[in-house]
Parts: C-alpha cells; structure tokens; sequence
C-alpha cells in the first residue's frame, strides 16, 4: 500500500469476529482506529461454535494474539495454561467471548449482520478517476432484511471459508443428485459421539477427504463402531494413497496432528474402516432414507449405499460479495496474487509459513485486504498464528506506519522441529503433550525440510513454522508410501495437508469469520 493521504485511516470495516477478526479489532484499536466489526453470527466465532468439540493440534500458546492479549490483560482476564490444547468451544468460551465483551472492543461489534456487498462508494468497479479518493461502501442485511451501507476508509474481510464447502463430486464441480442428497449430509466435523450420535449410531457412513477434518470424523466413528452394532465406516480419497493424511507420524512439530494420521492407519489396517481410493463420486441417488453413491475406485466401476455423508473435502472462499473490488488473485489458489506461491498446495504443505503481511496482502483498490483463512484461498495450510501476523502488518500499515508493517515475523518453532508423545492430562485437568516422551529425529537443528532454491517445502531464508515431517503437496501423492521416509530423513515423503483445516494447525477448518 502506498502512502496516501488517506492514511492514517480514521475507520476499518472488519469482516468476520472469528479469531483473526478480533486479532484486527484489537490491533486497530492499539492504533486508534475505529474498527466496525461485522459478524453473521450471534456472537463471537460463531462458526468455530459449530465444531466446539474438536480438540486443536496447537497448545493456547500459539492461539492468542499480542494485542488481543494486552486487551485482556487489562481486564483482568486470567490466562489459560499455555500448554494446553484447547478445544473449539474452549477457545470461544476463553478466549473469544472475554475478548469480544471488553469495553475496547463491544462497543465496535454488530452481530447478526451478513456483510453481502463491498464496492467504493458511488462508482462501480470499471470507474478508475477519483477512485482512490473515494471511501468504501460496505452494504449489510440484518436477519430482520434491514439493510445498512456503512462507509468506512478501509476494509479487511476476515471471514473465512466455513460454509462454502468444495463439492463431493470430481472436477471441482458438485455430482448430479449432489444438491438433491443434502439431508445426508453430515457436514465436516459432525459431533459423531455427542449431539449428532443418533444420525450415525447404527448406519453406514461414508466419509469423503483426505484431510484432517475426515481424520477426525472416522476416528469418532471408530470409537462409536465399538459401542453401537450396525455401525460401519467406509472412507473414499481421490488419490491413489492416504499417505498425506497418515503423514510423518512422530516426525510431525505437532505430535497431536502426527497421532492422528497413525491412528487412521491403523483403523484401515485393522479392517474396521474401509478405505476405498482413486475414488470419483460419479452421482448420488436419493431413496428409501439411503443414498446411493456411484462412481469408480480406480476404474473399476463401485456402487455403494450409505446412511450419512460426511463430506470433507475442504473449502473455498466466497469472492461474490467483493465483485466490486478490484482484486489481484491468483487464478488457480484464489489467494491474493503476491501470497499465493507461498502456500500453493501442489507444493507447500510442509507447515512451514514463511511470514508474509501488508505488502503480501495489498489490491489494486488500496486499503482492502482479504486476511485470515480466507487470504489462503483453496490452499488448506493456514496456520491461526500466520493470520495474526497479517493483521499486525495491516494495522500498521492502516496507521501510516509503513516500517512497522514491512517488518514481519512469527514466533513459531523452527522448521524441522520434531516432537513426539501423547497428549496427558495436567495437575490441572489442562490437555498437554507429554514431554517425557522422546522425539524421532532427535535435536531440532536435524530438519526434515530442505530449504535451498529446489525445495518445494520454503523458501530461503528457511521459514519459520510448524513441520508435519513429510515434503511436498498434492505433488507427492505420486509417491508410493509414506513410510519410504519418516520426514526426518533424507528421502522426500509425500505430504501431510490439512486439507482446508487449520486454525492454526487445528484439527478443524478455520471458522468462518475467523
């Protein structure tokens, strides 16, 4: 963003009061900036709600945000165990809720409100003279179809990808009888052994994705097969391995995201999920209380009935509320253009997040930015922490403090990091790793990532982030078996995507508005 001289900014529309929204507020409020935060929810992460019972992979640690903090802070607000792995209702509960109450922020929040066009006030998105003088128009509709044009000097859209599914058919296109079957669905991260046992106590379920969000969903699934009778899991991926979602295992900076993978191995092993691949849902029939799934499982025609879809095959970002805005998006990421080769995900996936913001972020109609989540597009490597420091760099870029926002930088463990254990409960009742257990690849300096100019996994300088112990991305499925490296050796290992759910390497996609 160039110097102009609408900047400083007086006041910030902010899209979304999931954790990167509320990020923003803060740090725009730290600048003197009026931040005008519009959420659809009826509180703050409202979408992250709707997986509550999904433990991260990351301890609270790397889930609050500076300025968020010293929001708190200054209300007395009592910190969580820092090593604790919260759950998505306990970073709502403790986190986002105190944050959203404070008298620093409530006063700057509209819930209820859908955000369902942005443009420049008074021209459309072919008009160029004048333009950058003009203010921006941000429409809204409350659920009572109110609606409301707020103008404001700049605006950061940080509502995420939650509720804008990719479709379970091939091609990136929705199957014929898709829309038809959507009773069957079950969504990403239903609560399988909680509000949602009913619907899968019993029935065949197919689970649909190679992601972290289908990781837990048959791990859930396993668990209630062992309780309920008639209960059975088959699980479909379009690639020829499930090696990305099993991953490195020990050799992950995340030992919480590496026991996942072990365990769905396991489970397929044991014969109690059934592991279709090279599957491609061809159609979907509605009928008798079933649906009917046809399609092929490496060419060889499959026809299978099930009770319940669950369908997580990640998301994609909702640009039509910025069809007004000129955007410069890469065409294949639907990441801003300058960010997108850093996370494209048919090569990064390494969880290395090389620290980018304002500059990374910027559009041709200056003072917009699309953060968060969303900013990563179709590519399912986000890291909550990464969204932070986008905000940071906005907000200071926002305040006219151009030096403050060039300055980038995260504070996560070093590329190649490889911890290892099981999660153990504290004194506390707190959820933490156990640090007695002893890692695969011994001291941190042994990185698993190579990062000269030929690696797929960073860039040079290395990166700072959070290793899964395997390289490369949707690229890797060519390689046979995960196994052939632990991540920690020499030999490339394919990857391990979190197929579109990482709030901050969490088990779930990044809430909508987060």
């Amino acid at each position: 963003m160039s110097q102009s001289k609408k900047y400083p900014a007086q006041t910030v529309v902010v899209i979304g009061a999931g954790p990167v929204g509320l990020a923003a507020a803060s740090h725009l409020v730290s600048r003197n900036i009026t931040p005008i935060v519009i959420e659809a929810g009826d509180g703050p992460g409202a979408a992250i709600s709707r997986w509550g019972h999904i433990r991260l992979f990351s301890p609270w640690r790397f889930n609050i945000d500076a300025a968020a903090r010293r929001i708190l802070q200054a209300n007395d607000w009592v910190a969580p165990n820092l090593d604790h792995l919260p759950t998505g209702a306990e970073l709502v509960d403790q986190y986002l809720h105190p944050l959203a109450e404070s008298a620093e922020l409530a006063p700057h929040i509209q819930y209820g409100t859908e955000v369902v066009a942005v443009s420049r006030s008074g021209v459309d998105k072919t008009r160029t003279i004048g333009r950058d003088d003009r203010p921006y128009l941000v429409r809204t509709r409350t659920a009572d179809g109110v609606f409301t044009d707020v103008i404001a000097d700049a605006v950061i859209d940080a509502s995420g990808t939650w509720g804008h599914a990719n479709p379970l058919g091939a091609h990136g296109i929705a199957a014929p009888g898709e829309s038809e079957a959507a009773w069957a669905m079950a969504g990403a991260l239903p609560d399988v052994l909680g509000s949602d046992r009913d619907q899968f106590a019993g029935k065949h379920t197919l689970v649909v994705g190679t992601g972290h969000s289908a990781a837990n969903t048959l791990i859930a699934l396993a668990t209630l097969e062992a309780e309920e009778t008639g209960t059975r899991i088959s699980w479909a991926i379009r690639g020829e391995s499930a090696a990305r979602l099993y991953g490195g295992g020990d050799a992950d900076a995340l030992p919480a995201r590496g026991k996942l993978g072990t365990d769905i191995k396991q489970l397929v092993a044991d014969g109690r999920v059934t592991l279709m691949a090279n599957f491609v849902i061809d159609e979907l029939r509605s009928g008798d209380g079933a649906v009917t799934v046809t399609g092929r499982s490496a060419d060889e025609p499959v026809s299978l009935e099930v009770d319940v879809i669950a369908g997580a095959t990640g998301f994609r970002p909702d640009l039509g509320i910025l069809r007004e805005i000129r955007l410069d998006m890469d065409a294949s990421v639907e990441a801003p253009a300058a960010l997108a080769p850093l996370i494209d995900p048919n090569f990064h996936s390494c969880g290395t997040v090389p620290a980018h913001g304002e500059k990374d972020l910027a559009h041709p109609d200056e003072g917009f930015y699309i953060v968060g989540m969303k900013s990563y597009g179709r590519a399912p490597t986000f890291l909550m922490a990464t969204g932070y420091e986008q905000v940071r760099s906005v907000a200071a870029a926002l305040a006219g403090d151009r030096a403050a926002a060039d300055e980038v930088h995260l504070e996560l463990p070093e590329t190649g990091v490889c911890s290892s254990g099981p999660t153990i409960t504290a004194d506390d009742g707190s959820v933490v790793f156990d640090k007695n257990t002893e890692s695969c690849c011994g001291p941190a300096a042994d990185t698993s990532c190579s990062t000269d100019s030929t690696s797929s996994c960073g860039s040079t300088p290395p990166a700072r982030g959070l290793s899964t112990g395997l390289l490369h991305g949707y690229s890797g499925e060519i390689t046979g078996d995960s196994e052939a490296s632990s991540g920690c050796g020499p030999a490339p290992a394919t990857d391990l995507s979190p197929g579109a759910e990482a709030l901050c390497c969490s088990t779930a996609p990044t809430a909508a508005n987060a």
